[in-house]
Formats: structure tokens, sequence, C-alpha cells
């Protein structure tokens, strides 16, 4: 649930940075106009806040991923035999999906 909590959130975001950039290519472009200086200054402003999010998300994936390495690592070591069990089996599956191809 949280997973989609994130990923709700960054499509949000998305879709926000998308609508800013967007008004601000339909604007007249003018520098001196106060409504083009607001919209990029709101588009420059999402773009960072996304990325921030993008760049905390992609820290926490790498973390949990990393985490779930090491705890299989260490279920390995605590039970070679079993480690070989299931990488057999899961060998087999795929093999035999493979080779209905």
């Amino acid at each position: 649930m949280p997973d989609e909590l994130h990923e709700t959130r960054l499509d949000d975001d998305l879709t926000l940075l998308t609508e800013t950039l967007e008004q601000v290519l339909k604007s007249s472009g003018d520098p001196a106009d106060q409504k083009y200086i607001e919209l990029k200054a709101k588009a420059e402003q999402a773009l960072h806040d996304v990325k921030s999010r993008v760049s905390q998300a992609s820290d926490t994936y790498y973390y949990r991923a990393k985490q779930a390495v090491y705890r299989a690592d260490d279920y390995v070591h605590e039970k070679p035999w079993h480690g070989i069990g299931v990488g057999a089996t899961a060998g087999l599956v795929i093999g035999l999906l493979l080779s209905r191809r």
C-alpha cells in the first residue's frame, strides 16, 4: 500500500509538472510579462520538487532492494540446502516454461 501511495504522488507530481510546463510554453515568453515570470518560477519549483521526490524514491527502493539481498544472502548462509532447493526448483520451472515456447 505505501508503494501505491508513492506511485500516486509521483504520478500527481509529474502531471503537475507537465501542466505547468505546458502553460509556460503557451505563454507569450516575453521576459517582461509578469505572468510568464510567475509561470517560469512555478515550473522551476515544480521541477525541483519532482526531482527531489524521484531521488528520494529511488534511494528508498535501492535501500529496500539492498536489504532484500542481504536477507536472502543471510538465509542462504544459514540454510544452504534450502537455498539450493529453491534455486533448483526455480531453474526447473523456468526451464519448463522456456521449453514450451
